[in-house]
């Protein structure tokens, strides 16, 4: 148990979805796929039949590596999960809740449901005593009132089973189950209980032959096999180990990676590297369809019952909705999984999005609220091919400036004694809420470009705007905007080199301005050179031998005053601006050194002993204010602290670092975590709640009682001029949040809870104070005679007071007695005065 109020580590996206295919539900309007996470959550994505439907992230809360997952072969909106930890899992999808698990004991690899056989799965678990050997068993669920049940009843089906679940594939109506493994392909007929078994090793071709993947035909004794050298194989006849026959189809240059038929057998559809979706007809390699650009390489392909979609998984953490008629339909897409994250991760100023590595080429914005791409940029503008060993261009730096109008990338070919080299200016236009491209600058250093930034200050307009790089060729540029004297040029401006420094011939590898701009660091191997940002003159430098520089920054708010470096050889150091000499020192293997653009932390993450450890401390004070040891199992590789919208509530002082932005950071697995206070319940918010009951449950005049009514009337209200009273009463009924926030099927009957609902809409007198109960005594015996005078004046004064609340004026609210004295000169009678 995590204590109340204690920093959690949780993961928000990344990782993958690689390693279990995507499966639709019985009614086909959801398709979910189990993600690989750090934290070892379940988490699943929803796709509605609509298109046009939001796609919207849910996460169990399972904290094991869930593997493959099946649907319930009986019963909609259920399915089950095997994880690493053997246990299977049958959960209510709908609710996101575990409704039974079964310990099976083995560690589970695979998994496998049929029809016909509802209260048995089929799973792969290694062989014992052996290494990289496994089996198909067949585990009987037992049945029970528990939640936690034994699954140990187990029995063998096939040995020496490949781990993929693409390996596995069971036949018409489960009459026989296939593997496939290297060579070898194996049936085994479960009502005569004869295995057969073929080989592919006797084959005389030049191809490679080892199986990747087995499908089987829905409705006809056929298997289809992908092979590593692109080749699909048509088994049929295998009931005779001899008498058996294959046709071959071929169009894939390199491994088919997935198979699947349709509902009724007459497509075949494979995927592979080209990241082209093949449909085949009647089994004839003349007769094919394409849909092509689906952007990387296709895992899995998986077909829903009704046969009307079909989903793709892809290795850069896709999923793709396709139509029957091979169209289109709609893209699942979390954060990328690149090939190697080499920009960094970077916050848009504008959407405070995260900015890193995408496709090739790409630059990925993603959001961090909703868990999916906002949009791609096209920074190589070159058609990436996969091939392997070809050298090809790559994104490797990206820069944004304070406001984030301009941005600036670096893309480099993968040579690496001679690199192409690249340097574009983007300009983000109003009009198109795109960024498009000003100034592209060949070679704009003789080697490696190692680190730019911009110096951007709001208070001295454009003319602050500076952009810095710093090369291997020993040599750091100063670029500006300059009025473009070409008369056909498109721009006004274009950015050109301004200034060229160096330093005892040695490598520029880090630059920084300070909060003021003023100053520019940039770091030469072992020493810390800073310059006048006006003048470019040399100021002073620092230098802590031995061991090159591997990151600065300077401190800010109260601490801008301090430099921060961290060396190579595993030391933290703080260097003082006014006395130009060190502050303190610290031996700490640093490999992240990220400040707080909103305070004056500084986040560095270590890596010691096969282990990352986070160290949160203020330049002015040696000692760190929190220190958290074995942050998460994998390594660390990228950090960054995101500005909130909102400071956060923090009950703790040791975490009020965390108050006005949050740290997220990339291990080497590609998944992304972050730092949170609050539970799994918490994080949700009331618009997230309030937005999965509706999109899960029908509208009914429950509610529409309940919510929905609310909503409206409240924003009616709103649009009015009208304040918005909240009920603080409603909102904390225990009553209500049992009826919405319980899963039905565990939740008492309703006669149990007409009573505890009832009582709940019900104000008690016991909440109302002393002086409105006397008020409401005395105000009885004038009832009758002031009722109608009342009802006038009251309508009277809530239009004064709502046209007075819109002009933006304060009203004085008066007393019990003075609204007494007030009614008593309304009831006097002035017509004497009529005589004057």
């Amino acid at each position: 148990m995590v204590a109340p109020g204690a920093l959690r580590v949780v993961r928000c996206g990344g990782s993958g979805v690689r390693g279990a295919r995507p499966v639709f539900s019985a009614d086909s309007k959801q398709v979910l796929a189990v993600r690989l996470g750090g934290l070892r959550e379940g988490a699943q994505r929803e796709h509605r039949g609509d298109p046009a439907a939001p796609v919207r992230p849910r996460r169990p809360g399972d904290r094991h590596p869930a593997e493959p997952a099946q649907p319930h072969a009986g019963l909609r909106g259920q399915l089950y999960s095997s994880s690493l930890d053997g246990t299977i899992k049958l959960w209510d999808f709908m609710d996101g809740i575990p409704i039974k698990t079964f310990t099976v004991g083995h560690k589970l690899l695979a998994l496998y449901t049929l029809a016909s056989a509802e209260d048995s799965v089929f799973v792969v678990i290694p062989k014992k005593g052996e290494r990289d050997t496994f089996q198909l068993v067949s585990v009987k669920l037992t049945k029970g009132t528990g939640q936690d049940l034994e699954g140990k009843e187990l029995s063998v089906v096939l040995d020496g089973v490949g781990a993929s679940t693409k390996q596995i594939a069971f036949g018409r109506e489960g009459a026989y189950v296939v593997s496939v493994k290297n060579v070898d392909l194996q049936v085994y007929f479960f009502e005569k209980k004869l295995l057969n078994r073929f080989s592919l090793s006797t084959v005389k071709t030049k191809g490679d032959n080892r199986f990747s993947c087995v499908v089987c035909h829905p409705t006809e004794d056929c298997i289809a096999t992908g092979h590593a050298d692109g080749k699909i194989r048509l088994w049929r006849n295998f009931q005779h180990r001899k008498e058996y026959t294959y046709s071959a189809l071929h169009w894939h240059h390199d491994i088919v990676m997935d198979l699947a038929y349709s509902v009724e057998g007459t497509r075949l559809l494979s995927g592979g590297v080209e990241s082209v979706l093949v449909q085949w007809h009647n089994e004839s390699s003349c007769q094919k369809d394409f849909l092509p650009r689906l952007g990387s390489p296709i895992e899995y392909i998986s077909m829903s019952s009704d046969g009307v979609l079909c989903c793709t998984l892809h290795r850069d953490n896709r999923i793709t909705i396709i139509n029957s008629n091979l169209r289109f339909s709609r893209s699942i897409q979390g954060l990328i999984k690149s090939r190697d994250v080499k920009t960094g991760l970077v916050v848009d100023p504008r959407t405070k999005a995260l900015v890193l590595n995408g496709e090739p080429g790409h630059l990925q914005f993603y959001s961090l609220q909703s868990d999916q791409q906002l949009f791609s940029l096209d920074i190589v503008q070159r058609q990436y091919i996969h091939q392997a060993g070809l050298k090809q261009s790559d994104l490797v730096k990206v820069a944004f400036s304070a406001r984030g109008t301009w941005l600036a990338t670096v893309e480099e070919s993968e040579e690496v004694t001679d690199p192409e080299l690249q340097l574009k200016l983007w300009f983000y236009s109003e009009e198109t809420q795109s960024f498009a491209l000003n100034t592209r600058i060949n070679t704009p250093h003789d080697n490696h470009i190692t680190d730019m930034c911009f110096r951007d200050m709001d208070e001295l307009g454009d003319d602050s705007l500076i952009l810095v790089t710093t090369g291997r060729d020993c040599v750091f540029k100063v670029w500006v905007m300059v009025e473009d004297s070409d008369p056909e040029a498109h721009q006004n401006v274009s950015w050109s080199c301004d200034f060229v420094g160096s330093y005892h011939n040695y490598q520029a590898t880090n630059c920084c301005f300070s909060e003021d701009g003023s100053l520019l660091a940039v770091s030469f191997e072992e020493t810390v050179t800073l310059w006048d940002s006006l003048t470019w003159d040399l100021k002073c430098t620092f230098c802590h031998p031995p061991g090159n520089i591997r990151n600065i920054c300077f401190g800010r708010l109260t601490c801008s005053k301090y430099l921060i470096g961290a060396t190579d050889y595993g030391f933290l150091c703080c260097w003082n601006l006014l006395t130009c000499a060190l502050e303190w020192s610290a031996h700490l293997n640093v490999v992240i050194l990220q400040p707080d653009p909103l305070s004056e932390h500084i986040a560095t993450v270590s890596w010691l002993s096969k282990e990352s450890s986070l160290f949160v401390f203020k330049p002015s004070e040696p000692r760190p204010i929190y220190i958290q040891r074995n942050l998460c199992k994998e390594k660390i590789l990228l950090a960054a602290f995101v500005p909130r919208d909102e400071p956060e509530m923090i009950s703790s002082e040791k975490y009020l670092w965390l108050r006005n932005s949050q740290l997220f950071f990339l291990t080497d697995t590609q998944e992304l975590m972050t730092l949170s206070t609050k539970s799994l319940e918490e994080r949700l918010t009331p618009s997230s709640k309030q937005l999965a009951v509706e999109e899960s449950l029908p509208v009914t005049p429950f509610s529409v009682l309940l919510g929905k009514h609310r909503h409206q009337q409240a924003q009616e209200d709103i649009d009015l001029g009208k304040p918005v009273v909240n009920n603080k009463q409603e909102q904390a009924s225990p009553a209500v949040k049992e009826l919405l926030h319980t899963p039905a099927h565990v939740l008492p009957s309703a006669s149990f809870l007409c009573t505890i609902f009832i009582n709940s809409l019900l104000i008690s007198k016991e909440n109302k104070s002393a002086e409105e109960v006397a008020d409401e005594v005395e105000m009885e015996s004038e009832k009758a005679e002031d009722e109608s005078d009342e009802e006038d004046v009251t309508a009277m004064e809530q239009e004064d007071t709502s046209h007075v609340e819109l002009l933006g004026e304060i009203t004085c609210k008066l007393s019990k007695s003075q609204e007494k004295e007030l009614r008593k000169i309304r009831k006097m009678d002035y017509s004497w005065i009529s005589a004057f």
